[in-house]
């Protein structure tokens, strides 16, 4: 039947991570006991102040009705003011933010706003799973530079330089980065801000959900340096740092024509956010803050859990991510070995036999851009985490 259905959709891959998540689920259903190190969400649940400000919007009974495409003006005035003093984002206002239904929608808005058929998207590779397909979909040309294991996954503003051309439109990267957890410090993209600035009609898409999760204490936003907001759009939301992926709220802060042009899009596409989701998000962005600080200081625990149990499973070779939930090993010493009749030729047949033989869901790397990875979310309790350690250094010490 894929003859019936469009080019558009048949050309596009399906999300890697949702896909392993759904294969993780299936195999719960079945009594298999699998932990999941798939998906990137949060394993807490949303402040209770966040849920209260819900429960109290409804209520009220006010927010029922269609809410303003663009979001709600005092969310808007929030998000801008948390700009300016947070970020430094001096020139943010409620007009230049548009609130959507999760950052990912607010990445197509921009994308489908922005490109013509052939322009040229510049990604900053390993990258998050949707880039590059949101970028063919809008039909653009992803084109890569890919940061390694030596540096950090941190591809360089000279790579960026090199890879441009006269189709570029735009620049994407996250920072601290889905999937590896790096982070670009303000002199590095004070050199990316350079290179950008140095071509009329480049753009630079910074998604900077993971802000909250950063443990440098040194979280950069390039659309706050001299020169920058005009060709800077910032994304960000409330999935990551408040523990809210389900009420779907993400925004971005762009130059006014981007914004009322994502405005457009979004007016035909879906309208405003739900309105009781924003009433939680205002809460979130204007209330107590120590609920996220107390994530984070949770994530760093983990992280050094997980940094230890990883170094102790021969051939696995890890960077130190320095934001994020997320470790992304080099398993390129696993390539060719087997076990069991089981031939391992590729990060995708290493993440199958683990979820086969160690009931332990990862994502292969190659859904983002880094074939010789894997990328394991350790948004998980510290129980999960060693039982799911274990496992795998059991099922990977079978490979010969």
């Amino acid at each position: 039947m894929n003859s019936i259905l469009s080019d558009r959709i048949n050309q596009m891959e399906e999300s890697a991570t949702l896909a392993m998540a759904k294969k993780a689920r299936e195999l719960k259903g079945q009594g298999i006991d699998i932990i999941s190190l798939s998906l990137g969400e949060p394993d807490f649940k949303t402040p209770k102040h966040i849920q209260e400000a819900a429960k109290a919007a409804i209520d009220e009974g006010k927010y029922f009705a269609y809410p303003p495409v663009a979001g709600y003006q005092d969310l808007r005035e929030a998000i801008a003011k948390k700009l300016r003093d947070e970020n430094n984002i001096s020139e943010a206002k409620a007009e230049n933010i548009v609130v959507s239904t999760g950052a990912k929608h607010s990445i197509a808005n921009i994308f489908m706003c922005m490109l013509n058929e052939g322009d040229e998207v510049v990604i900053f590779s390993p990258y998050w799973v949707s880039y590059a397909e949101i970028i063919k979909l809008a039909g653009g040309v992803p084109v890569l530079i890919e940061g390694t294991l030596e540096n950090n996954f941190k591809a360089t503003a000279a790579q960026l330089k090199d890879a441009m051309t006269a189709k570029t439109k735009a620049v994407i990267y996250s920072s601290p980065c889905n999937p590896t957890g790096s982070v670009f410090s303000k002199e590095e993209l004070e050199a990316i801000a350079e290179v950008v600035k140095s071509q009329e009609g480049v753009y630079v898409i910074a998604d900077e959900i993971y802000e909250l999760i950063n443990f440098t204490g040194k979280h950069a936003s390039i659309g706050s340096f001299p020169g920058m907001f005009e060709r800077t759009i910032t994304v960000n939301g409330f999935s990551k740092g408040y523990a809210m992926t389900g009420w779907r709220v993400g925004y971005i802060c762009a130059p006014l024509f981007i914004a009322k042009a994502c405005e457009k899009m979004q007016g035909q596409f879906t309208s405003g956010g739900t309105g009781i989701a924003q009433r939680a998000a205002l809460a979130a962005i204007s209330g107590d803050q120590n609920p996220s600080k107390e994530m984070e200081k949770a994530y760093l625990g983990r992280r050094e859990l997980v940094l230890e149990l990883l170094r102790d499973i021969p051939g696995i070779k890890t960077h130190v991510p320095e934001g994020a939930f997320y470790f992304f090993p080099d398993v390129t010493a696993f390539f060719g070995k087997s076990a069991d009749g089981k031939q391992i030729n590729d990060a995708d047949d290493l993440c199958i036999y683990l979820l086969e033989k160690a009931n332990v869901s990862v994502v292969t790397g190659a859904a983002f851009g880094a074939p010789d990875c894997f990328r394991l979310s350790y948004a998980a309790s510290e129980e999960d985490l060693k039982e799911a350690l274990k496992r795998m250094k059991e099922a990977l010490g079978k490979l010969s």
